[in-house]
């Protein structure tokens, strides 16, 4: 991510509502297989918000199966070649911005060696509060460099890219997150040794059904043309998911995108104490502005200087303030929180909500089409698919960089939801039915319940209301209108820092 893009955007706000009242639902389920920890590889290009990405990422490393952490390249960081070689890019805005470079704030390729190490000190207190953390030594051991000499740089298979093509031709046949933080192109070397090793022979067909099988794609940006000049030509049936502004609530210009009235959860006061400071060797390394802190290799990262604090170019900021973590969207999308988002991006979750392109139908993406509506505003929003999770992301954040340095009985954990009645229904247009469901907390904390109907979501045109009772909701629908409703519960714990988690219903009604 870099924070040279420009966008407007909108305020924050959760819109929902409070219910009450209780009849017998007639309802059939349709069942769905269980969600699997999803496999995925990370590829960054270092910068500071990747840096903070990942930081943030390892606190939840216990939510997916990190199978891969790959130094790549972008348009706005690589390497060189070591000759002098002057490179121009090919995108319009860093090649006006830079011209032709011999190499371009280069962060290395040692970076994630010094979070490693400080995970690895952490990690025993982690393990207290979650199954599933992976070891600082597992990590270390998927560490690869791909692709990393110039921007889109493609042309020569690296430890990374073999890494990837390995990956894709395994037997496991799970789907795998190939998250890009910087360009695709060591993902996109992947895919052309492939192709280069088997197009043309009699395994190519059933080669390249299992690479798409596989692959699914999660981009911050196009960060270089790999993917629009050889991955999109070459295999236009690989999945990709296509953010391109929803994340700039975690982004540089954060300032712009969350509502005023959240703005306390990305300043000082907020990051310092209850994230960045006191909470361990891990946090300590992530960046914020007025830190003092500064990346070796990017002479552009004055964000921890705190004489630069009024001048900076997305605002004016205070110490400890949150700069950018433009890509964690990308595996937030993979945390399962109970909104059954991984295999439906365009149901919405703390990874934003991407549609399926008509023309494209291996794309999911936002944009101008995907609107929510966002009543601070009383605007259709393009950025609130996002924003509206920001609270809960941001305090679930908190309450895991406690978990780096209190003990199980000190710390807050999420509270567990199950649905009594089916999570999958049909339902008849007039049909008055109920949804239920079962909470608890770990820690015996109180907990609030809410119902709310996600409007944009689905096919269901119609008026649906709600009324509540605890944690059962009465659903009354229109005798005019069928289509696909999503119902969501949301529980959230009254801990110190809030953890909030969901059910969502998903009514046929026809």
């Amino acid at each position: 991510m870099n924070y040279y893009k420009k966008h407007s955007f909108a305020f924050f706000a959760l819109f929902l509502i409070l219910v009450s009242c209780d009849p017998k639902p007639e309802t059939v389920e349709v069942t769905s297989p269980p969600i699997q920890k999803p496999r995925t590889i990370v590829t960054t290009d270092g910068e500071i918000d990747d840096v903070d990405s990942y930081i943030r990422m390892l606190l939840y490393a216990n939510e997916f199966q990190i199978e891969g952490l790959i130094y790549s390249s972008s348009m706005w960081h690589y390497k060189g070649d070591g000759n002098g070689t002057l490179f121009t890019s090919e995108m319009e805005m860093t090649k006006n911005m830079y011209g032709a470079k011999t190499d371009l704030r280069w962060p290395g390729v040692e970076w994630m060696n010094p979070l490693l190490d400080a995970y690895e000190e952490v990690y025993p207190k982690l393990n207290q509060h979650a199954e599933g953390f992976p070891t600082a030594d597992y990590l270390r051991s998927v560490v690869r460099v791909g692709n990393i000499d110039f921007e889109g740089e493609m042309e020569v298979d690296t430890e990374g890219s073999d890494f990837i093509k390995a990956k894709l031709l395994d037997e496991n046949r799970e789907p795998i997150y190939l998250q890009a933080w910087g360009g695709t192109n060591t993902i996109a070397r992947a895919l052309k040794s492939i192709e280069d090793e088997y197009k043309g022979t009699p395994e190519w067909e059933g080669v390249y059904q299992k690479v798409i099988d596989k692959a699914i794609i999660y981009a911050i940006l196009d960060q270089d043309a790999t993917y629009r000049k050889y991955v999109e030509p070459n295999w236009p049936d690989l999945k990709i998911f296509y953010n391109s502004s929803q994340f700039w609530c975690f982004a540089y210009a954060w300032q712009n995108a969350v509502p005023e009235s959240q703005h306390f959860l990305f300043e000082g006061e907020f990051m310092g104490d209850e994230i960045i400071n006191n909470h361990g060797p891990l946090l300590k390394q992530y960046y914020s502005y007025g830190d003092g802190q500064h990346q070796e290799g990017d002479d552009e990262h004055i964000h921890g200087d705190p004489t630069k604090l009024e001048n900076a170019q997305w605002g004016t900021f205070g110490v400890y303030d949150f700069i950018s973590e433009g890509d964690s969207p990308a595996y937030l999308h993979l945390i399962d929180v109970g909104l059954d988002n991984l295999n439906h991006p365009e149901w919405g979750g703390w990874g934003g909500r991407l549609e399926q392109s008509a023309d494209q139908l291996n794309r999911w993406e936002d944009g101008g089409d995907v609107l929510d509506y966002n009543p601070f505003t009383d605007k259709m929003d393009a950025t609130y698919p996002q924003i509206r999770w920001v609270e809960a992301i941001q305090q679930d954040f908190a309450a895991r960089a406690d978990w780096c340095v209190m003990d199980y009985a000190d710390a807050n954990h999420s509270p567990e939801i199950t649905a009594i009645t089916p999570s999958r229904m049909t339902a008849k247009p007039g049909e008055t039915f109920t949804i239920e469901i079962n909470a608890t907390d770990p820690d015996g904390d109180q907990l609030e319940t809410k119902f709310w109907i996600y409007k944009e979501v689905g096919t269901y045109a119609g008026e649906a209301t709600l009324s509540a009772d605890g944690m059962k909701a009465t659903v009354n629908l229109d005798a005019n209108s069928i289509g696909q409703l999503h119902v969501i519960a949301e529980v959230k714990d009254n801990g110190v820092h809030p953890m909030t988690r969901y059910q969502r219903f998903v009514v046929e009604v026809r």
